[in-house]
């Protein structure tokens, strides 16, 4: 509730979050909303101008642009965004095992990290879909097997800030169960930089998706996707530029609802930041915004 509450006082957040939102939404209600059929072919309608029947056009294959669009949100944010949260999940399961107990543990699973973290994101994932085939779900199993590793350093960074905190300590003498401690004690003081390092993985993991669908390598025809609408735009993209525009137009929307909505969750779920917004702790606050810079690039 106190999360909801600081949020709703930033309108930026509030905006940010509503976009995300209703795009999520016409994602899931793609059949129930887009006006046609996203694959059907009508060569009399090629290259059509915006009509009421077809309200951004047609494309060089006579299809509607924005059933594509809306049918475009599945691959481009919705399966992007269940990648994440699986990447999340297992990188917090490695980042809290290691952070909390530390020892072999912490080492054996670092090394495992380091060792995964080795190889260039991009140069990877291009591997993995070389070995696997094109494809979406290719390129999707590539970033689980190279984001868990990131999460897992981050996450274990900011465990083990709090992991020798007194209370924690008084916690693991009283013989509380270390799963008790870590639900109620360690999992909420860290959920800040986890909530704004996902958010701002989201953008990344969308961009590196739509840039390997414009290079053939992520989604298939006939599906839609916003990086292959764009590739497919790019013959008439002077004589037709809104064919360009409408799907490029979507990812700065929807990877700018994302950052914006990073930096907002940052504020509100830091009571330093929410507090003293004057005061703020610069140092910390630039080490986020570094990690988060840094796995942008891969």
């Amino acid at each position: 509730m106190r999360l909801f509450k600081n949020l709703s006082r930033d309108k930026l957040a509030v905006t940010s979050l509503a976009v995300i939102v209703v795009t999520l939404i016409l994602g899931i209600c793609a059949p129930i909303v887009a006006p046609h059929d996203p694959g059907a072919v009508n060569m009399k309608l090629r290259y059509a101008s915006p009509s009421w029947p077809y309200l951004l056009g047609n494309d060089h294959l006579g299809r509607c642009v924005l059933s594509r669009l809306i049918y475009g949100i599945r691959p481009s944010v919705l399966w992007v965004l269940a990648a994440l949260g699986f990447s999340v999940l297992v990188g917090a399961a490695a980042g809290f095992t290691a952070g909390y107990f530390k020892g072999k543990v912490d080492a054996w699973l670092m090394r495992i990290c380091d060792i995964m973290l080795s190889f260039p994101g991009y140069v990877m994932t291009l591997a993995v879909v070389g070995i696997l085939g094109a494809g979406l779900e290719n390129i999707l199993i590539a970033f689980v097997c190279m984001k868990w590793a990131w999460f897992a350093r981050v996450i274990r960074t900011s465990v083990m800030q709090f992991s020798d905190m007194d209370y924690v300590k008084f916690a693991k003498a009283s013989g509380i169960p270390s799963c008790t401690i870590i639900t109620r004690h360690i999992i909420p003081v860290t959920f800040a930089d986890i909530a704004v390092i996902s958010s701002g993985a989201m953008c990344s993991m969308m961009l590196q998706v739509s840039g390997l669908s414009f290079l053939g390598l992520g989604i298939q025809a006939p599906h839609a996707e916003w990086g292959m609408m764009l590739n497919e735009a790019r013959e008439v993209m002077f004589s037709r530029p809104e064919l360009m525009l409408a799907p490029g137009l979507a990812i700065v929307v929807v990877v700018s609802a994302f950052n914006f909505l990073s930096d907002s969750l940052q504020v509100a779920l830091d009571p330093k930041l929410m507090n003293s917004p004057d005061k703020r702790d610069k140092s910390r606050e630039r080490e986020v915004r570094k990690a988060a810079y840094e796995y942008s690039r891969g």
